[in-house]
This record gives structure tokens, C-alpha cells and sequence, in this order.
């Protein structure tokens, strides 16, 4: 990396290749473009960085100490279900009369569409997404994502025999 004249008070301009290097900002003093471009860029790069965060912190396996459903039944846990109690989390906070709709993906996973009722701006939500088996398509340990590559635990933990109860957790207890 080569610097270029000094043209004012602690300003240097970079006459090198134009890409860009998170940590490199750190030491050079950037002219007025190159701070207006980082100001454009620093809020991608703190979204991607939080997101990486928050994908590096989850995971999708069951949380230590619970047992998943095994003899699981894809098939028959297709369509409507009826949330009838929740501990409230932010995706579904404020919501009400939420449904949680599950079809077959052509790539063999699950299509799912969550969708409830918003009392504050009186109006439906709904969030759409995929789930896949994590493991053997038996055992009810799955990964759901509703943002792209990101995905989340969804652990089927108590389930009927008629497919119509069914408790559900995610990657811990909370």
C-alpha cells in the first residue's frame, strides 16, 4: 500500500488499487469521498457483522438435556398448526391468532409460513422461510431460516399420536 502527496492538514491520499480493507481505515486518514463512501459501507458491514454474530452464537441442535421426537412423520405434521401458548420472542412479539404453515419444498425440505395478527397497526404479519432435517428425517431436529443462509434450531420435543399437540423448542431454554 502506497500513500500518496500530503494535500492538507493530516489528509493523505491512497493512490493504490481501489478496494477496500475493514481495518485499514483504522490507520489512514481518509479524504472527504473515501469518508462518505465508509459511511455508506459501515452500516452493511455492521449488519453482516452482527449477523455473523448472531449466527455464530445459535445453533441449530436441540439444547443439552432435551430429547427430540423420534418416529417422526414429516408427512402428517404438514399443514395448520395453532400456536396456543408461547414464551414471547422477538419474530412473533405483539402477535396474535399466529399460525405456523408447513408444505414440502421440490428439494425435500419444508416450506414454512408463519402468520399472525399485529393489535398495535391492526393488520396480518406474515414471514416466510425453510426448514431441513439436521439429521435422520425420523427424529424431529430441524433448522428453520428465515433470512437467507441463517438458520435456527426447531426441535419438536413432545408430540401426540394424532399429530394434533406438539411442543417446540429451539437451539436453548429461553
Amino acid at each position: 500500500m502506497t500513500a500518496g502527496k500530503r494535500r492538507g492538514r493530516n489528509e493523505v491520499r491512497y493512490s493504490g488499487p481501489r478496494f477496500f480493507l475493514f481495518f485499514s481505515c483504522c490507520h489512514l486518514h481518509l479524504t472527504k469521498n473515501s469518508k462518505e463512501n465508509l459511511m455508506r459501507i459501515l452500516p452493511v458491514v455492521a449488519a453482516v457483522t452482527a449477523a455473523f454474530l448472531v449466527v455464530a452464537c445459535s445453533s441449530p441442535t436441540p439444547p443439552k438435556g432435551v430429547t427430540v421426537v423420534n418416529n417422526f412423520d414429516a408427512k402428517r405434521y404438514l399443514g395448520t398448526w395453532y400456536e396456543i401458548a408461547r414464551l414471547d420472542h422477538r419474530f412473533e412479539r405483539g402477535l396474535e391468532k399466529v399460525t405456523a404453515t408447513y408444505s414440502l419444498r421440490d428439494d425435500g425440505g419444508i416450506n414454512v409460513i408463519n402468520k399472525g395478527y399485529n393489535t398495535d397497526r391492526e393488520m396480518w404479519q406474515k414471514t416466510e422461510g425453510k426448514a431441513y432435517f439436521t439429521g435422520d428425517p425420523s427424529t424431529a431436529a430441524l433448522k428453520v431460516s428465515f433470512f437467507g443462509p441463517f438458520y435456527g434450531g426447531y426441535n419438536v420435543i413432545a408430540l401426540d399420536r394424532e399429530y394434533r399437540h406438539a411442543l417446540v423448542c429451539g437451539p436453548d431454554r429461553d
